[in-house]
């Protein structure tokens, strides 16, 4: 049995994936049976420990058991790890535990990932423009588009939504965004899962493009101009808003989180003033709204959610594509569940 542990590291502003591999049934600390167990690493090398004190601790905490077809990545169970201190109290850098204590599986997550592929310093399909001094046509062809003029990298969307069901990671659907080069896919879970669920899918994501040479890019502006960023647009309910909704509560709701919109931002990625600038489908990241289909707000009402008498869910558009779902979900759910309808 071959384990992927897989954990987040200490950067800022946004933290990098890291993973080791530990082989059971070999002189691993694991026998072929075993499920995984805590294991240590280097934090020196990671920026959450000094070398004089180095280890930090691996705390497995989903586990993910590759099913049929590897797709190219050849271990048999990835296992998502939270950071511990050696007293195995939770590292600064660890934004899990926090929100597992907030989120259960009451509440629903649908994250929608968009990034860039990226090849020789410029979004795959771009070099053979730019060596001639030029652009891409504009944004408008490529969105779901078809052909090799309106896509690229299709094949590692593709593969990567089946590593992910092979993985039991409920990726709902993928689609080719308004750039060239520029892909989403959406991610759905329940509880603190669904965060889990999305950092693994990002890890399958990196690792099936290295074989292909080329870099995900989840920045949420890596291409100045007339061109959309990457977002990752949060749609979350919980029971109250499924089944016993109405246009009070969601009007509340969204008062709610326009209320602590500024610390929201904090939470939502870095540079994402870059993206948030009220164009490309977006609020001005300074000003709060909320409505009807409108994908121009920051928090968007959904029309499945009107025409089923108020009962369903809401999309946050805020988060920037580099966000970390840890945070977005523990802001989410601390600012609605709240009875204080304001904060100073």
């Amino acid at each position: 049995m071959i384990y992927k542990y897989i954990w987040l590291d200490g950067y800022t502003p946004e933290q990098h994936l890291r993973s080791k591999i530990q082989v059971a049934g070999g002189y691993g600390i694991l026998s072929a049976n075993d499920e995984p167990v805590n294991w240590s690493f280097d934090g020196s090398s990671t920026q959450q420990a000094t070398g004089e004190d180095s280890d930090c601790v691996l705390k497995p905490v989903s586990a993910y058991r590759m099913r049929g077809d590897h797709h190219g990545l050849m271990v048999d169970t990835l296992v998502m790890c939270e950071v511990l201190n050696s007293d195995y109290t939770a590292h600064d850098s660890n934004y899990r535990t926090e929100c597992e204590d907030l989120v259960d599986d009451e509440w629903w997550f649908g994250f929608e990932q968009e990034y860039f592929l990226y090849q020789d310093g410029e979004p795959l399909g771009w070099k053979k423009f730019t060596d001639r001094g030029e652009d891409p046509a504009p944004q408008g062809q490529y969105y779901c588009g078809v052909g090799s003029e309106n896509v690229v990298g299709r094949e590692i969307s593709e593969k990567h939504l089946h590593a992910c069901l092979a993985a039991g990671i409920a990726i709902t659907g993928t689609n080719a965004e308004v750039a060239l080069g520029q892909w989403e896919y959406q991610c759905f879970g329940k509880g603190i899962k669904a965060g889990d669920d999305l950092w693994i899918s990002r890890y399958i994501l990196y690792e099936i493009a290295e074989d292909f040479g080329v870099n995900v890019v989840l920045h949420p502006k890596p291409k100045s101009g007339d061109w959309n960023g990457s977002g990752m647009h949060a749609n979350f309910s919980n029971e109250e808003m499924r089944t016993d909704g109405n246009e009070q509560l969601i009007t509340e709701m969204c008062e709610k989180l326009g209320s602590r919109h500024e610390k929201a931002i904090i939470e939502y990625g870095s540079d994402n003033d870059m993206r948030l600038t009220g164009l490309h489908e977006t609020q001005n990241i300074d000003t709060f709204s909320y409505g009807i289909s409108d994908r121009g707000a920051s928090i968007r009402i959904p029309i499945y959610t009107v025409e089923h008498d108020w009962n369903g869910y809401l999309e946050d558009r805020r988060p920037a594509g580099n966000a970390n779902p840890y945070r977005i979900m523990s802001h989410i759910v601390e600012t609605l569940e709240t009875n204080e309808a304001f904060w100073t």
